[in-house]
């Protein structure tokens, strides 16, 4: 999720801000101080709910285990079919019970299964990072996030690239040396998994919803809405831990959810070679693409927690549930696809779509690299060959103090506010392309994605609104479009 988005890698505003405090009345490179009505801390998600929010609520809460389901069952109930078990729903020849009915029961299997991974990434958690001295330019170790609405600054042991490459080479070594079970464990049981995952991802939701009442971790960066159903979707914790150094949001998001990509992908492939004694071009496609995204993801840990999920979403269902449910059975659609319809591409086609997803990891790249870039020389650096124009502002933290803060407008983040979620929009449709064109099934993940980052455009740009005021009019007139120059 995120919307039930799982782990999406996005900066939390539209331009790049270098997290420092500066205050400015939006004149490139001039500062003075402006006169405003902002609040501490308001900004982040929302305060008051709505009728219109009320019911949108309870339809995903209601809706999003049953659509997750209905996807995956159509594979194995009906040859991958999207509309086939629809319309015999219309046509009153499907019952939702006689539908749930031909779902795989739970069983013992799959909570040993839930059970030995969680341990394993737990254990892995809290390994000290070694890759942060071997390896060139990586950052691990040690590191701090971005500074809260409360004013707190939290200490995390970055270890993901780590943790996700032993993890992966345990995973190939016993398909490939040890055998003490078959990879394809995963899809021979998805639909038992199901079950565990969402007991898993309704009963952590549950848990930090009463662990924000009555033992908070940070008591100032809750939020409230006029909403019980609305807090226990959105959070009311920003940061909920166990202990100093446990975090509930890092943990599910990349070691139950990013961890997991990569596995069930292999899962997949290992079940196409024992079904049919080969594994297709396509199929390794998805594992490439899908890899680069992953890899991507971990080796930019530390970023990440300078991102939107990390600094501004609170951490109830939409989080926990999306990252325990939505993501590794919505997201790994394409190579679940592929082991009941196996696809062999043409060559240029294949190499077609390679370029296609590497091009658009690159753009990705590069937008937040600029960013990045900029926030640690604080402007000082060269974007394209120039000196980066910037604006100046300011914003409150919870804590009521007046922080100051850089919005790009040079790069990338001069062309549109959002280029990173372009780039991430043209790597996810090519990895949908990846698997052919003869059901729409597998490509449900772009279209989920083009509303999540076209909601997540909207959600960035109130939140800046609230946060930057009228410097973020100024920044909007400066970079007037969003996701497409001249078009959006």
């Amino acid at each position: 999720m995120t919307g039930m988005q799982g782990t999406r890698r996005q900066d939390p505003s539209n331009a790049a801000t270098n997290g420092i405090t500066l205050m400015g009345d939006g004149n490139v490179g001039q500062m003075k101080t402006v006169a405003d009505d902002r609040k501490p801390g308001e900004w982040g998600r929302a305060w008051n709910v709505d009728l219109l929010t009320h019911l949108t609520v309870i339809c995903i809460l209601l809706t999003t285990p049953f659509i997750a389901l209905y996807l995956h069952m159509a594979c194995p109930e009906f040859d991958c079919s999207v509309t086939a078990p629809l319309a015999r729903f219309l046509d009153g020849s499907l019952t939702f019970r006689a539908f749930l009915e031909r779902a795989p029961p739970l069983n013992g299997l799959a909570f040993k299964m839930a059970g030995s991974w969680i341990l394993l990434q737990l254990f892995f958690y809290y390994i000290p990072d070694v890759f942060g001295y071997i390896l060139p330019g990586y950052a691990g170790g040690i590191r701090y996030g971005a500074v809260t609405p409360a004013g707190h600054e939290l200490k995390y042991n970055v270890n993901g690239l780590q943790s996700w490459t032993i993890t992966n080479v345990l995973w190939i070594l016993n398909g490939v040396y040890f055998k003490w079970f078959s990879p394809a464990i995963i899809v021979d049981n998805w639909g038992q998994l199901f079950w565990v995952a969402n007991i898993l991802g309704y009963g952590v939701s549950v848990f930090v919803m009463i662990k924000a009442h009555l033992f908070p971790t940070h008591a100032h960066d809750r939020k409230f809405s006029s909403s019980f159903l609305y807090d226990f979707l959105m959070g009311i914790e920003l940061n909920p831990r166990l202990g100093s150094m446990f975090d509930f949001k890092l943990f599910v998001n990349s070691r139950i959810g990013m961890a997991s990509w990569s596995v069930i992908n292999i899962s997949y492939a290992w079940k196409q070679y024992e079904n049919y004694g080969y594994v297709t071009n396509s199929m390794i496609l998805v594992n490439v693409l899908h890899g680069f995204y992953v890899i991507d993801f971990f080796w930019n840990e530390a970023w990440y927690l300078k991102t939107i999920d990390i600094q501004h979403d609170h951490f109830g269902f939409y989080l926990c549930w999306g990252i325990f449910v939505w993501l590794p059975w919505t997201y790994t659609l394409q190579g679940f696809y592929l082991v009941y319809h196996p696809t062999q591409l043409p060559k240029p086609v294949f190499i077609g779509i390679l370029v296609l997803g590497i091009a658009s990891y690159c753009i990705f790249r590069a937008v937040n690299h600029q960013k990045d870039l900029f926030r640690r020389t604080n402007g000082n650096c060269k974007i394209w060959g120039k000196k980066p124009e910037f604006i100046e502002c300011d914003y409150y933290s919870g804590d009521g103090k007046k922080r100051r803060s850089k919005l790009l407008l040079s790069g990338w983040w001069g062309v549109t506010r959002h280029m990173n979620y372009t780039g991430d929009l043209f790597q996810s449709l090519a990895f949908c392309l990846a698997t052919g064109f003869d059901h729409i099934l597998p490509y449900f993940y772009i279209t989920f994605i083009s509303g999540l980052l076209l909601n997540r455009c909207y959600r960035d740009e109130q939140s800046c609104k609230l946060k930057y005021g009228e410097n973020w009019d100024k920044y909007c007139a400066r970079v007037p479009y969003r996701l497409i120059p001249g078009i959006y």
